[in-house]
């Protein structure tokens, strides 16, 4: 559920809010003269197998379509029925069964968690009696920034439940409501929560009250049906220096929806599902065909910036793409570009990418999906899409986007040939055998490291397959060597105590620019029973 959070907002609470009574406009036109061209070429220049787009107009889709394959090699064409993992723009989707919850009386936004879903604990009790339904959803909790990721990242044996549970363990990085930090497991939390007050799990609720009520006949929470059905599978950049750079492979598509973390990005939709969903985004939850798959009064709730986020610093080429305020809704992201509002958010998970983006103002929507993690050609599409319905000039987005994604993997592959240049020549301090055992991670759980022939080997037990070796590195740290080379590497770190035994153990990714979902930062592992 790794995904690019820049998240954005025009200007304040009282300035969304007149934005958001004033009365659609007619679009200016249709996509752009020769979009398909464009799109296949930029596809094929980048190299992705296959992608799915989808515009609305004034409620009508004026395009839903596949565009490559939905495997590496094959032949199967991807079909606007096809359907993609969609990642992180999944989180809307949980956003809107709540407010289903809310139309029926059954929970308020700023119900107290507590209230709604019993033994529901986070790591300061003040918290944990504090803590609101809306809370869960806008990124403030005091969490840091993809904390808890590897309870489902890469993928877990663990349930929802017992997920929701270990929250409790993870400790903050921050004051409650004093600043933003991209979450999931808070999501995941909303979907337990939505199981405890409907009766229904999350995967049940979401599939009959929002993707079949809304239309979105294809789309689907379900992971064996996903499995059968006219689908994209994932790609990715795994055999060069770090992840994202090499040749382009099919991953083991057996990742791509975890069911545990599933409420904040475990969804899979075509293009024809987002045509139908941004139909209803844009309408303020009105269905195309007459009725409300959710009211008025939430649709503005969702849609409301409760939370500032950093815009960053862009390059010079990109420059105009770096709003002037930001902010986080529930479930959405708020922003402006160019004097328009943007409603909008990215969605990433292993294999695959995805956007959705909306100019209510102009009453048009777009979304974009692709079954690689090349995000550089959802980017220079989504930009290229809002110049042409915002009727500004035509700028070279596509090469813009490419060329800072490049030159930022060349800083990172320099930085790594520094750092990896010269390793101290010293340790391991203890014989091999020593730092063998089972240690444990409070919220994690259990790892256990054996010696296997003359290698440590690591065992995330709680992650199937991810597994690997521990190469020494220096001192007595040590590299990984996973067994599915698509795992993010890291450097394992043994602490001593003062009797030459290990007392700890800490890790952080090898790579500069790893995913925030790789959060090997957040562990602290502690030997647990005798040693091996």
């Amino acid at each position: 559920m790794a995904t690019s959070h820049r998240l954005r907002q025009r200007a304040g609470v009282a300035v969304f809010a007149m934005l958001l009574a004033l009365a659609p406009t007619a679009a200016l036109a249709d996509p752009p003269a020769g979009f398909d061209a464009k799109v296949e070429e930029l596809r094929k220049a980048v190299g992705v197998p296959g992608m799915a787009i989808a515009i609305v107009e004034n409620g009508r889709t004026t395009l839903a379509k596949g565009y490559g394959v939905r495997r590496l090699g094959g032949h199967d064409a991807v079909t606007p029925n096809t359907i993609f993992p969609n990642g992180s723009t999944g989180k809307a989707f949980t956003t809107a069964a709540l407010a289903i919850l809310v139309d029926q009386g059954k929970i308020g936004w700023d119900d107290k968690v507590i209230d709604r879903l019993p033994g529901f604990q986070m790591y300061d009790p003040w918290v944990t009696r504090e803590m609101t339904i809306r809370d869960l959803l806008v990124h403030r909790s005091g969490l840091g920034l993809g904390a808890g990721d590897l309870l489902f990242v890469p993928s877990t044996n663990l349930t929802r439940r017992e997920a929701v549970r270990r929250i409790r363990f993870i400790k903050p990085a921050t004051s409650f409501r004093s600043g933003y930090a991209y979450d999931n497991i808070l999501y995941m939390v909303a979907g337990q929560l939505i199981e405890e007050v409907s009766g229904q799990t999350w995967e049940a609720f979401v599939e009959q009250h929002v993707l079949r009520a809304g239309g979105m006949m294809t789309a689907t929470s379900d992971e064996t049906r996903f499995a059968k059905r006219d689908r994209a599978f994932p790609h990715a950049r795994v055999n060069g220096a770090f992840r994202g750079l090499g040749d382009l492979e099919p991953l083991d598509e057996r990742k791509e929806l975890g069911r545990t973390a599933a409420p904040a990005g475990g969804l899979a939709v075509s293009a024809n599902d987002m045509a139908q969903w941004l139909s209803i985004q844009l309408a303020h939850g009105k269905l195309p065909k007459g009725g409300q798959l959710f009211s008025e009064a939430q649709a503005a709730e969702m849609w409301k910036p409760m939370v500032l986020t950093p815009t960053g610093q862009m390059p010079p080429a990109l420059k105009a793409a770096q709003p002037i305020l930001s902010a986080y809704a529930l479930g959405w992201s708020v922003e402006d570009y160019k004097g328009a509002k943007i409603v909008s958010h990215d969605g990433a998970v292993f294999g695959f990418q995805a956007t959705v983006v909306m100019i209510p103002e102009k009453n048009i929507g777009f979304s974009i999906l692709i079954n690689s993690e090349d995000g550089e050609v959802i980017r220079g599409l989504m930009y290229q899409l809002l110049d042409h319905y915002l009727d500004q000039p035509a700028q070279g987005w596509a090469g813009a986007w490419r060329t800072y994604k490049r030159e930022r993997q060349q800083r990172a592959v320099a930085a790594l040939a520094t750092a990896e240049a010269k390793p101290a020549a010293i340790g391991p301090f203890l014989p091999l055998a020593s730092y063998v055992g089972d240690y444990a991670d409070p919220w994690y759980g259990p790892i256990s490291i054996r010696l296997q022939g003359q290698d440590l080997r690591i065992d995330f037990k709680q992650s199937p397959g991810m597994t690997g070796t521990l190469q020494h590195w220096q001192y007595d740290s040590f590299k990984t060597r996973w067994d599915d080379k698509s795992f993010e590497p890291a450097f394992v770190n043994f602490a001593l105590d003062p009797a030459g035994k290990i007392e700890r153990v800490t890790m952080r990714p090898v790579s500069p620019v790893a995913d925030f979902s790789w959060d090997y930062q957040d562990l602290l592992f502690t030997p647990v029973g005798p040693k091996q």
